[in-house]
């Protein structure tokens, strides 16, 4: 995978617990920050998900059809020839 580099500013504070993390963990402050970010990444899209199936959920949905019928309509609507 190519890499691109980033110029990044930390306090000292920030770098102190930086350097710690990446000792813990035994690898490259580099290989911390990507791993931070991809944890960090992560966690926000199971936030979205979680917010997603949340409003999902509150919708008033009358008259659900039965499964069969949903699975008869999306194969008709998708017969070769169809135009949906």
């Amino acid at each position: 995978m190519a890499t691109e580099r980033l110029e990044l500013r930390l306090d000292g504070e920030q770098r102190r617990r930086l350097d710690e993390l990446a000792e813990e963990e035994g690898t490259a402050v580099s290989e911390t920050v990507r791993r931070l970010i991809d944890r960090a990444y992560e966690e926000t899209l199971n936030e979205r998900r979680k917010r997603a199936a949340e409003e999902i959920g509150q919708l008033e949905v009358e008259d659900v059809p039965e499964p069969e019928t949903v699975t008869r309509q999306l194969e008709g609507a998708h017969e070769s020839g169809s135009v949906h």
